[in-house]
């Protein structure tokens, strides 16, 4: 873990030794010089975090050593907290001016002393995170998804060596991590990426229109049915059929689609014959197939059939520093489609990122950005231009919070919190959080659509 480092320029000894004192008992490695000169070296040197400086110093006195640290490449990376005799707050206000980050008064409260040198080095510290993300590159891009943690890397390396198989793959993971990308990397992986990667979202057509939807019709099937149609099959065919939410498809259907697995054949709604077709099929899921099967929602022999192979995609809260490549990612392409030049984060909305643990993924994220960047009017995306429920992340309302606490939330967002609650607890299985909220699950999918 990394050990903040706190350099003490005090010309009086006996202080500078209460002050390395105090810090260390919190914590905090300290250590001391008397003069700017000598502090101007060790900052030559790197690792030095923070700045604890009295003004009056023999030889260059602490404004000059200030000015000389804001001067110096990367030097903005490095707090600076003066301390000043109580007839000098001219000089400390000045220094604030010049870029301190706070100043004390003597005789020193170490309370406040400690408070300030934690606040500092917290504000350092996300300065340098912010840096980092600006100064990197957009990250391990892998047939359209972004990471580099150890997560992706193993879930890359898998779709590389299962991509290049015949075989089903089952993908799971929780809504908005990217089980539609994970697939179409498959394809590309495969000896079929030439042909078409057709996808379905099984739980976004009709049950009564499923059926001709995969396996097409010919003319006078049913009524409407004024011409011949193709289904998703025979588009597929030579491809890759991806089916999403396949937890949401008809038993009915999914006894028909267990036979085209098995042997190639189906017959489209209303032919006398069948048709053959080579479609590799890949399918995804945020529900708990295993419990469906259980309950009798979903054939147990299509599952098997379908998890030949299966992928886990992890979710963004697993995926360390990800997060930062994402953001710096979406904010410079959502900034790009908007003509607009690309802003910088605030360290409080990279805080503000980090604290709020994403239900929705990567899908919620990129939401997030695109609202923050369109809202925002300054070359700096801030905290007020993010979504509020990212907002109060840190500030959650309590049964025992009094009026004027803190900021009260809408009725709305009480109501969104609560949901993400759910939904974290079951692991992001819908149907499962409907029941327990005792709604439908249309109406969960609304609730989450919106921003809180």
């Amino acid at each position: 873990m990394y050990q903040a480092q706190v350099l003490v320029v005090e010309d009086d000894e006996a202080l500078a030794g209460l002050i390395t004192d105090e810090l260390a008992d919190t914590g905090i490695e300290a250590r001391a010089v008397a003069t700017a000169e000598a502090a101007l070296d060790l900052l030559a040197g790197g690792g030095v975090d923070l700045l604890v400086s009295d003004l009056r110093l023999p030889g260059a006195d602490g404004m000059q050593l200030l000015r000389a640290l804001r001067a110096r490449r990367g030097g903005d990376l490095v707090g600076f907290i003066a301390i000043t005799a109580f007839g000098s707050i001219e000089q400390a206000v000045a220094a604030l001016k010049e870029g301190a980050d706070d100043f004390l008064t003597k005789p020193l409260d170490f309370e406040h002393l400690t408070v300030s040198v934690q606040k500092a080095l917290h504000y350092r510290r996300l300065l340098r995170r912010v840096a980092e993300m600006e100064a990197a590159p957009a990250g391990d891009v892998f047939h359209g998804m972004v990471g580099r943690s150890r997560a992706m890397l193993a879930l890359f390396d898998v779709v590389r060596r299962i991509g290049a198989t015949e075989a089903s793959v089952l993908i799971t993971g929780e809504s908005g991590t990217g089980k539609e990308l994970v697939a179409r990397a498959l394809h590309a992986e495969s000896a079929r990426a030439a042909r078409s990667f057709v996808a379905v979202n099984c739980a976004g057509v009709p049950p009564d229109l499923l059926e001709s939807e995969f396996f097409g019709h010919v003319r006078g099937a049913f009524t409407g049915a004024q011409r011949q149609r193709d289904g998703l099959f025979q588009e597929a065919d030579g491809g890759t059929l991806f089916l999403d939410e396949i937890g949401e498809m008809p038993v009915a259907l999914q006894a028909k689609l267990l036979r085209v697995l098995e042997g190639g054949r189906f017959r489209p709604v209303g032919a006398q014959r069948e048709l053959e077709v080579d479609v590799r099929v890949v399918a995804a899921t945020n529900a708990d197939l295993e419990e469906a099967v259980a309950e009798g929602r979903f054939r147990e022999d299509l599952f098997y059939r379908l998890e030949t192979f299966r992928i886990e995609v992890p979710p963004l809260r697993q995926r360390g520093d990800d997060l930062d490549l994402l953001t710096a990612r979406f904010v410079e392409q959502f900034a790009r489609r908007l003509g607009r030049e690309v802003p910088a984060l605030e360290p409080s909305a990279v805080a503000a990122l980090h604290r709020y643990h994403f239900p929705g993924n990567v899908r919620e994220l990129a939401n997030a950005i695109e609202r923050a960047v369109t809202l925002c009017r300054s070359g700096q995306l801030t905290v007020a231009d993010l979504p509020s429920r990212l907002q109060d992340a840190s500030t959650p309302v309590r049964g025992n919070d009094r009026p004027g606490s803190s900021r009260l939330r809408s009725l709305a967002e009480m109501e969104y919190a609560y949901i993400q609650e759910v939904m974290e607890a079951v692991g992001g299985n819908k149907r499962r959080a409907a029941d327990i909220l005792g709604i439908g699950r249309q109406t969960l999918y609304r609730k989450l659509a919106s921003d809180g």
